[in-house]
């Protein structure tokens, strides 16, 4: 009799923590790695075109490249963006509107169904990113900073007239994501904090600082149950950390350390995980939400060099990053603010996007 009572108290326990999904480990992996082509060039941002099966890759000196996610080849340069040094692209399929944001301070339309590029738009020296607000229809575009700080230039789409520009006093402005309901977050690096804001008045409504987070760079939201992720590179007192916090009021919640040179925070709502791609360790964390308030680090995943920045497809859920073997040649300035070891050299034909799955 005790042998049953106990063979059935462990068949339980077993069952119990097989359903608890704070016990789980997904065991990611690398799935696939291609090469692409392509001189010497560094690169930032990827962004995903579901409808059209398209990753496009900021590639700065190549341009902006355009992936088939079928056959694993490049099938286009977005025209003008290789002169432009392409950072990346924002995606708006409603307007069916691709647009290069490039280093020169310009944006390159181009049409998602037929990758058709128009006319450039000029707005300034320099540029590093833009995004866009659904709420407002607007595009906020990350500008260089100024003495004082930093103007994001606010466009209206589809006509993309400039309708004006919301000043912070930020000179590292990074990741920013829309709740849709009309906050619009953007991350500070420079200055540890958060902004919000609203882009249809032009203003910004808060700014929260993020204790135990330095040099808060990456943003992913939780519009849902209204959290911020947000990816920490960490300074000389304080570690690389994943952070939380609430959108509404600005508290920080959870905190956990991760890998070095964060750039890239995903969120699925689906699978309630956080992915946090870190270059300099060549690591992407992953964490699980077992509540609003509650994660648990599930796994640390070995990458490669420069694996820092990313997109998740929403229906098969395979990550994809992209970096390139490089090497840090000291005769040349090195981005030591980011590690003593940067790469500033990247050799030619070894460009490559890499597709993490389950």
């Amino acid at each position: 009799m005790n042998y049953l009572i106990r063979l059935t108290q462990a068949a339980a326990i077993g069952m119990a923590l097989a359903a608890c999904p704070s016990m789980a480990f997904d065991g990611w992996k690398l799935e696939s790695s291609s090469a692409i082509p392509g001189k010497n060039s560094a690169w930032d941002y990827v962004s995903l075109d579901t409808a059209n099966n398209h990753l496009f890759i900021g590639r700065r000196g190549n341009g902006l490249q355009v992936f088939d996610l079928a056959t694993a080849q490049v099938i286009q340069t977005i025209a003008h963006t290789a002169a432009n040094s392409a950072n990346g692209a924002t995606l708006i399929p409603e307007f069916d509107l691709g647009l290069s944001y490039n280093e020169n301070g310009t944006l390159t339309p181009f049409k998602l169904s037929t990758l058709e590029a128009g006319t450039d738009i000029k707005l300034g020296d320099e540029l590093d990113s833009a995004h866009y607000d659904a709420f407002s229809q607007r595009l906020v575009v990350n500008m260089a900073a100024g003495e004082s700080g930093t103007d994001l230039v606010v466009l209206q789409l589809p006509s993309l007239q400039t309708v004006g520009a919301i000043h912070v006093s930020a000179k590292k402005p990074e990741h920013a994501e829309a709740d849709g309901r009309g906050n619009f977050y953007l991350a500070a690096r420079d200055e540890n904090v958060v902004y919000r804001l609203n882009v249809k008045d032009l203003s910004v409504t808060a700014k929260w600082p993020t204790p135990g987070c330095a040099q808060t760079n990456g943003l992913a939201l939780d519009a849902a149950n209204k959290r911020l992720f947000l990816g920490c590179r960490g300074n000389a007192s304080s570690k690389p950390s994943f952070a939380v916090m609430n959108a509404e009021t600005g508290a920080v919640i959870y905190t956990a350390e991760i890998g070095a040179g964060n750039d890239e925070v995903v969120f699925d709502a689906d699978l309630k995980r956080i992915f946090l791609a870190n270059g300099v360790n060549a690591v992407l964390n992953i964490f699980e939400q077992t509540g609003p308030d509650s994660y648990k680090h599930l796994e640390a995943l070995g990458t490669q060099a420069g694996v820092r920045t990313m997109v998740m497809h929403p229906k098969t859920k395979k990550l994809y990053a992209v970096t390139a073997e490089g090497s840090a040649d000291y005769s040349k300035k090195i981005t030591t603010s980011v590690s003593p070891s940067y790469a500033n050299t990247f050799f030619p034909d070894r460009f490559f996007v890499l597709t993490y799955a389950k």
